[in-house]
Parts: C-alpha cells; structure tokens; sequence
C-alpha cells in the first residue's frame, strides 16, 4: 500500500482554515484528516510530505471544457457567436487528426493543470476519425495526469461539419460502447458521460437516446441550453415552447441534467430546473467573450440548483483556470444586480471546488475521508496573496479575488503529484509548446 501524510502550513478545506493539520492518502484516496502526530502514530510508514509556507486546497473542478478549442484561441476574437462558430470551430476542426485533437488535449489539460484544475469535464464533439477520436482525448488527459470526465457527445443537426454529426443509432452505440470500457471500475480516472449537444444541435430523439443511456449507466449527461437568443427563438419556432420547458416534455429535465449556460431562462423554465434538480455548468468568462449575457445565478442558487464552474473552450474565453472562473462568477453577478452580496467568495469558492465534484458525481472537491487525493498547493509567499492573514475571512478573498497563477505551487491528482514549482511533472512543457507550434503551421495551410 502507497501512504503519503501531507504536512501543509495551512489546510484550506472549503470550509475553515486550520493549522497543524495533516492528511494521510493510502493509495490515491483520502483516509484521515488529523494532526501530523495522530497520524504518524496511524501510519508510522507513510512518506512524510512537510509542505511549509503552502496551503493545501482541494483541486479545483472545471466542469464544462472542449479542449480541441485550446488550438484555436486567438483565431476569430471579438465576433458575433455565430461568426466566431464559423471563423474558428467549422473552420478548423474538419482538418483534425486524432493525433492533432491529442495536441489540444494535451495542451489545454497541462494549463489547467498549472492552474489547480485536477477533475475536468470535458465536452467533445469532433469525431473525424470516430471512436479514434475520444481516444485520443483520454489519453491525453492519462499521459497529463488530470482526471476526466469525457462528455461524449451527440450531434445530428447537418448544418455542422460532417465530423460532428452522427445518426441517433450511430451515437447511441459509440457512447455505449465508450462507458462499458471506462465506467464502473476501480479506475476513477477517467469516467464517460452522454453529452446530446443542443436543442439546435441534437433532435428530441437524440436528445432522449442520451437521457436513456444515462439512466441504464446512472450517470449524469451534459447539455447546452439556452446559451444564445438564436436558440431559444429557434426552439420557440419549431416546438412552440422555451428550451427547459421542451427538455421537461421530452421527460430528459431530472437530477441527471448537467445544463451548461442557461442564460436565456425565464421564470418558469428556473423553477422547472429547480423542481427537477437538475445541476448547471455555469461559465461566466465564455459568457462574456461571446456576449451571450448574464444567467441568473442568484436565484438558481436560491432554489437549490447545484452549480459548477467551467472554463468552456480556449477560443471562447482564453484561459483554462477555474479560480478564474471563481472571481469572474462573483464580479460579474455583483455587477449585474447592483448586489454585493449577490455571490460571495465562499460560494465561488465551492461553486469550483465541492459543488463542482457533486455535478460531476465524483468524489471530487473536497478535503475529507473517502474523497479522491486531489490537491492544489498554494504558496503562500506569492504576492498576490499578501497581505497574508491568520483567519479564514481574510485569506478567502485573497484567494478567491486577488490570487494569480503564480501561486499555483504544487498539484496532486489521486496521491500523485503532478506539478511541483509551478512546473508540470509529466509531459514537459517545451514539448506540449513545440508540438502545438507545428501544428499551427498545418492551420496556416488551411487559411
């Protein structure tokens, strides 16, 4: 058995901040929370990790991703959503080998990884080479060292490109197929998830079909609802009703639901999600690189809707930090309701952490027996982090609202270590820099 105690000059739980504290990790998993002496004396062999002037928290969760877009960041700013879809997506990801896609994963996962994200979710529809394709991303995020959650997803609208789409039959089987190699076992690295795109993307058949393999594999699944005016006009259109509302005739809007932006939701449609306790993705950065507006968090919340925060790709946000996300979450809510209480730092905080483990249905998130030994240490001599204070109500703004990448010290992800010194310990940054360089060159080709 693999036994590590980590000796933290502070442990940062979510909750509190608590000195000469420790935590023993047996084989990838959290089995005490403890002083150092009680568990010297529990496991008298275990590797002693003395981590001073470090905080240890948990590591933070992003939720909603498409990694393949990290190649594409910079490469259609500052445009309309449709036109940015067109400039860069549709552009772009045609020319994709799986090879190319496990750069980008490669790529997008190890920035994260300098920047405290260990559990991501990542969304992921270019399917050029078919189940080549997911497979590249997984193992990517193996050679990494960040744990995933592949939302395999489901697409039939004809107006994408042909890598994208698939007969409900067709994705039904691949997804399938997918979640009986990876789920159940003891490996809780890497989890699959059905992912039907959208209501303008994924027909009502489609949709179900990814509802139904969620129910017989109990798993969540991820859908983008109403992120766009155009879609919920679109919906509206067509169906005759507003996004949530169709998702509930359809019998797809429970507890399983994971829906991503839900900006354009009315009343009706938030006390539908609530009733049904369906979760939200919430991505505030891409929300405002794209101009889609604000959702309502405040009153989502207020309902009991968990919410998680996710990065969404690269290209539509350009960074992949979900402590980001943490502040940009309460800014961006404080502002929009002359409120600023409308999110504090404490709920960013969990909203990245806690929460974001519970969507995913991971034991993720959190710093306490059971829970998989994901930890991001912050050094606490970092500037941005001074003044330094001696209580949870002041370092947790510190942290939430003025800390930089820079602190980001060290990482863990299932009691291996992952980033030590702000430097990755797997894939050597040089190469992730060199191999995404010459694949721009294959971008410049197709200009």
């Amino acid at each position: 058995m693999s036994q590590q105690i980590y000796e933290p000059a502070v442990l940062f739980t979510g909750r509190e901040m608590r000195r000469d504290t420790a935590v023993l990790v047996e084989d990838g998993w959290i089995t005490a929370v403890d002083t150092p002496a009680a568990l010297h004396e529990k496991a008298p062999e275990a590797q002693r990790l003395r981590w001073e002037n470090t905080a240890l928290l948990p590591g933070t969760v992003n939720v909603h991703n498409h990694c393949f877009q990290s190649l594409l960041r910079g490469l259609a700013t500052d445009r309309p959503f449709l036109e940015w879809r067109d400039q860069a997506l549709y552009k772009f990801s045609p020319i994709l080998t799986p090879e190319d896609l496990y750069t980008g994963a490669v790529f997008a996962f190890s920035e994260m990884m300098k920047c405290g994200v260990t559990t991501v979710s990542d969304f992921f529809y270019v399917h050029n080479d078919g189940a080549e394709s997911d497979e590249a991303i997984i193992r990517a995020a193996r050679d990494v060292g960040i744990r995933l959650v592949l939302a395999r997803t489901m697409y039939d609208w004809d107006g994408a490109p042909a890598g994208y789409v698939e007969t409900v039959d067709q994705a039904d089987r691949a997804v399938r197929s997918l979640m009986q190699k990876y789920n159940g076992g003891a490996d809780r690295m890497v989890t699959v998830m059905p992912a039907p795109h959208s209501l303008h993307a994924a027909s009502p058949e489609m949709v179900q079909a990814g509802h139904q393999i969620a129910v017989d594999f109990d798993t969540k699944f991820h859908i983008h609802v109403a992120e766009e005016p155009f879609e919920v006009e679109g919906v509206q259109k067509e169906f005759g009703r507003r996004p949530m509302e169709l998702l509930h005739d359809l019998g797809v809007l429970d507890d399983r639901m994971i829906a991503v932006h839900c900006v354009w939701l009315d009343d009706h449609e938030k006390q539908l999600m609530a009733d049904a306790k369906a979760s939200l993705a919430y991505c505030p950065s891409s929300n405002m690189f794209l101009a889609d507006g604000i959702t309502d968090l405040p009153s989502l919340l207020h309902n009991g809707v968990t919410v998680g925060l996710g990065t969404d790709g690269a290209c539509s946000n350009n960074r992949n930090s979900v402590f980001e996300e943490m502040r940009m979450a309460a800014l961006l809510q404080k502002v929009s309701t002359c409120n600023a209480l409308a999110i504090t730092g404490q709920e960013a905080l969990e909203m990245g952490t806690s929460a974001g483990g519970r969507l995913l249905g991971l034991p993720a998130g959190r710093i306490e027996p059971g829970c998989c030994a994901d930890f991001t240490g912050i050094n606490l001599e970092d500037l941005s982090l001074q003044p330094l204070y001696d209580n949870y109500e002041q370092l947790l703004p510190n942290l939430v609202y003025g800390m930089q990448p820079s602190a980001v010290d060290k990482v863990v992800v299932q009691g291996r270590q992952t980033v030590e010194g702000g430097r990755l310990l797997g894939v050597p940054e040089p190469v992730v820099i060199n191999s995404v360089r010459k694949l721009m060159q294959k971008f410049q080709d197709a200009e």
